[in-house]
């Protein structure tokens, strides 16, 4: 499989010598923003750690801290979230998402629906870990209905694998008629088939059930629920080109998603999400970065970005 991502391991990666030109970009009277953003995000985050790991050895103290001290505001947070481990990266945002008041729900479905069964279980791990918490209870505890018995079938991280021939049809036949074909919506059917199978199998399943119904799956979701059931439903569907939805809050950006998405996907399909971001709204995510965004943050979002289409 071709690889989809923006971000790509750096060839002649030597973590020494990259924790030595961070050091001299932060020494003496101002800082290098420059070089610090064009080297990190020029690395993969495996060669970010191990930038830091050199950093530490050399120096005797923490690279993060060290970026924190010298950094602010939005460049900071994003240079922060890019020298962190992925599955802590997603579970410190699904923790925020949840603590408090009120639940951020477009994380939970975001992450939820497009990582992998092993990355939710390491997610789970390291929630624990580091906030102390069962990740399940605490989603139980914010969410009710089909949609929480869909994010808990998610947490279990069990898809099944492949393609099942045999199941195919029938499986397509069941979403109709739990959907389209009956008065009411029986959503035990959907989230089971939609929790369950595989991402290929599902595929083959939306291909049977447009020739079936006629009209594409995520439109009959969008027809037959509503709220956040919907929203992840169709994360689920649509997952990975999910994150290109992101943007629909075009009123102004929302950094938070904006910069989850840059660092959480970068290395995974940026690719797919530049050219879903182009079909939805007609321009490019480069040049919707390019207006929405200034500094050295968006010099740091565009390199991640990797190009304008």
């Amino acid at each position: 499989q071709a690889y989809r991502g923006s971000v790509r391991p750096y060839v002649n990666f030597n973590a020494k010598h990259d924790a030595e030109v961070l050091h001299k970009a932060m020494k003496g009277i101002g800082t290098d923003e420059d070089t610090i953003l064009m080297l990190l995000t020029a690395r993969s985050n495996d060669q970010r750690q191990q930038i830091k790991a050199a950093y530490k050895k050399a120096y005797g103290k923490d690279l993060v801290s060290a970026l924190k001290s010298e950094l602010g505001g939005l460049f900071e947070s994003l240079i922060v979230a890019l020298m962190t481990p992925p599955v802590s990266y997603d579970a410190s945002k699904l923790h925020k998402a949840l603590k408090g008041t009120g639940t951020d729900d477009e994380v939970l479905i975001e992450i939820l629906a497009s990582r992998t069964g092993e990355q939710i279980k390491d997610i789970i791990k390291v929630y624990k870990k580091e906030f102390g918490g069962k990740l399940e209870k605490d989603i139980c505890g914010d969410t009710s209905g089909h949609y929480q018995k869909l994010l808990v079938i998610l947490l279990q991280g069990n898809r099944e694998e492949g393609v099942d021939e045999e199941k195919i049809e029938k499986d397509a036949k069941d979403l109709y008629a739990a959907g389209e074909g009956k008065f009411g919506t029986d959503e035990e059917k959907f989230i089971t088939i939609l929790g369950n199978r595989s991402a290929e199998h599902l595929r083959k399943v939306f291909d049977a059930y447009k020739k079936l119904s006629g009209s594409d799956i995520e439109d009959s979701i969008e027809g037959e629920t509503t709220g956040n059931l919907e929203n992840l439903l169709v994360a689920v569907v649509l997952s990975p080109a999910v994150d290109s939805v992101f943007y629909n809050q075009r009123a102004g950006t929302d950094d938070d998603t904006l910069m989850r998405i840059m660092v959480s996907r970068s290395e995974v399909d940026m690719l797919d999400i530049r050219a879903s971001f182009k079909k939805m709204y007609g321009v490019s995510l480069y040049s919707t970065i390019q207006e929405d965004t200034t500094g050295d943050y968006q010099k740091a979002l565009l390199y991640l970005c990797g190009g304008n289409d």
